[in-house]
């Protein structure tokens, strides 16, 4: 009653090469599409030297326009013809603040930038709010616009 070992028995042993293929498949599709997804679209913001810090937090709603004229809502490509409804959709909800960040990049002509206002402003945003960085190597002159003492 002991087991005998035969060359026409099943074999045992998983095969893990297909499983390992399929791991290395979706490590490579993530290691692509994350970064993508955090960076949003790329806008270099006009700079000035007077401004008051303001991170833009996760409930900001931040309207982007990159140097070639595309939309973004909050990191996500919209079509210009979507724009003012989806605006609408949000901005018509009872918010405490109706305030639409946007940040166009620096090259963008300023009236794609006033073209995109007149958009939002019908879709039923009251405030817009313009994004700018502070100039590298300045420091703001206003001590109200500081956080601590010698910050940029």
């Amino acid at each position: 009653m002991g087991m005998s070992a035969s060359s026409d028995g099943v074999n045992s042993n998983p095969n893990v090469t297909p499983m390992i293929d399929v791991m290395l498949v979706l490590l490579i599709i993530f290691m692509i599409t994350i970064p993508q997804l955090n960076a949003g679209f790329q806008a270099t913001p006009p700079s000035g030297q007077n401004l008051k810090p303001n991170p833009e937090e996760d409930s900001d709603q931040v309207l982007g326009i990159d140097a070639e004229g595309n939309y973004w809502f909050n990191k996500a490509p919209i079509r210009k013809e979507d724009l003012e409804t989806m605006t609408g959709n949000i901005f018509t909800e009872d918010r405490e603040e109706k305030i639409l960040y946007v940040k166009a990049h620096k090259d963008l002509s300023y009236d794609k930038v006033l073209e995109a206002l007149d958009v939002v402003a019908r879709g039923g945003v009251a405030v817009a709010a313009l994004i700018t960085e502070q100039t590298p190597g300045t420091e703001s002159v206003l001590e109200g616009d500081r956080l601590f003492k010698g910050s940029n």
